[in-house]
């Protein structure tokens, strides 16, 4: 089945233009609804749902209505206020709840926004329980097997409540003090927090742990989550790191499910360093299973052959966290993750989490007594240049001639050192053009005549 509204990381796009007040109230009443029936739920006892959000303007208006739609249908609503997704996947599997929700929209502008879905096990939604949502929101109720003009409202004391539920944050800061074994007391960190969900967890976390941190975009303000901050714009930790002199740097997205570090050089060390990194970790420890790792094609072709030479198998999958989660699930892998910094380290997240991944290259750090660019050193990477061109018609790009061949003509250039590759995203109405080939110039342009071809044709 196809989505219609959900894509690889939930229901996301525009406030009031894509994603409405409407669509939240009728996301909720579904998952009231679904989680209380009888054909969903075998026991007595009240349907819970905990719901976190981030820092934009709109996180509220869609908390509000997702939490009429989900008392309505006669559950219990469980609010975490500002939070991250990581956080909203770790209360939901530890504390019994049926379902997470949390609004985001990640890396995005302030002025789009999402809902994303968490089964009870920690995991994404996968596509036919959205399928089913999305019948709901667009009024096809006899698809659902539902009489009548809606869902049944609850009546009298079934209707359900609201309970304030920051206790449940509280207990995963808690969790993620307790997986770290050093103290951070001689590590000057710094943090990005992009003015988003990890805006106060982070600086908490890491004083927690004793270290001296210097934290920036930690003043979210409704409209400037993301905004020239975070992991999508590294340039500002890089600087803080230089000025300060400070050991390791941490750039966080908007609801921390990815992390990017900079080394004490003021460099950056992205996702597929990180990964490598924490792969050999785990590998010293007996801890990496088939001593294999679980990346995407997006990754740089660079990780893959420094895996190798550490004796490091890698597996690709499509790109998104969801499809690498589920690769590691099917052959119970120990960890995955993306260029971006969505890295998931199974024996403690079933999900990417930026804080988590930080701490864990913080433990490296003082576990070999070496610096991040030490450590990092072994990775030799090709240079790389994704350009993003908007579009109506994803599919249209991916199947049209005249952008195949010019992407094939950029191959014979390339002449076999480096590759390009030509996707569409799964949460923007965007198709990439990733070139990787010897020379970073070169990259730009030969992405810059694939992205050419595609305004022209399209």
């Amino acid at each position: 089945m196809k989505n219609k509204y959900f894509g690889t990381d939930g229901f996301r796009g525009e406030v009031n233009v894509d994603l409405t007040a409407s669509h939240a109230y009728k996301i909720g009443r579904f998952l009231g609804w679904y989680f209380s029936s009888e054909f969903s739920k075998s026991n007595n006892n009240k349907t819970k749902i905990v719901i976190g959000k981030d820092t934009r303007r709109s996180s509220y208006m869609l908390e509000y209505a997702l939490c009429s739609g989900i008392i309505a249908s006669g559950a219990d609503a469980y609010i975490l206020h500002v939070t991250t997704t990581p956080s909203v996947s770790y209360v939901t599997r530890n504390e019994d709840f049926d379902c997470g929700i949390m609004i985001t929209a990640s890396h995005n502008p302030f002025y789009d926004n999402g809902i994303k879905l968490i089964n009870r096990y920690g995991e994404k939604f996968d596509d036919n329980a959205t399928c089913l949502i999305e019948e709901y929101i667009d009024g096809n109720l006899k698809n659902l097997n539902i009489e009548g003009d809606d869902l049944p409202l609850a009546k009298r004391e079934n209707i359900g409540k609201i309970v304030d539920y920051v206790s449940g944050r509280n207990r995963y800061v808690g969790y993620l003090i307790s997986l770290a074994s050093h103290s951070y007391k001689h590590l000057k960190i710094g943090l990005d927090c992009a003015n988003g969900a990890v805006w106060s967890i982070a600086r908490a976390v890491f004083e927690a742990l004793g270290a001296q941190s210097y934290v920036i975009g930690d003043a979210p303000n409704g409209t400037n989550i993301n905004e020239n901050c975070g992991s999508t714009h590294i340039e500002n930790l890089c600087q803080l790191v230089r000025e300060q002199h400070l050991d390791i740097g941490f750039a966080f997205d908007g609801d921390s499910d990815r992390c990017i570090a900079v080394d004490e050089k003021g460099n950056v060390v992205d996702g597929d360093k990180m990964m490598y990194i924490l792969a050999r970790r785990l590998k010293s420890r007996n801890m990496l299973r088939d001593d294999t790792v679980v990346a995407t094609i997006m990754s740089n072709s660079g990780f893959v052959n420094s895996l190798k030479k550490a004796n490091i198998n890698c597996e690709l999958t499509t790109v998104g966290d969801r499809f690498v989660y589920e690769r590691m699930q099917q052959k119970d892998y120990d960890l995955g993750g993306e260029q971006s910094g969505h890295i998931i380290l199974k024996k403690y997240a079933t999900t990417g989490d930026g804080l988590l991944t930080a701490i864990m290259i913080a433990e490296e750090l003082c576990d070999s007594k070496t610096t991040l660019s030490k450590l990092a050193e072994p990775v030799f990477v090709y240079p790389q240049f994704t350009k993003n061109v908007r579009v109506k018609d994803k599919e249209a790009v991916t199947t049209n001639k005249t952008v195949l061949d010019a992407v094939k003509k950029v191959e014979e250039k390339i002449g076999g050192k480096g590759r390009v590759l030509l996707r569409k995203s799964g949460t923007e109405p965007v198709v990439r053009v990733m070139v990787e080939c010897e020379k970073a110039d070169d990259c730009k342009t030969y992405a810059q005549m694939i992205a050419d071809t595609i305004v022209e044709n399209i």
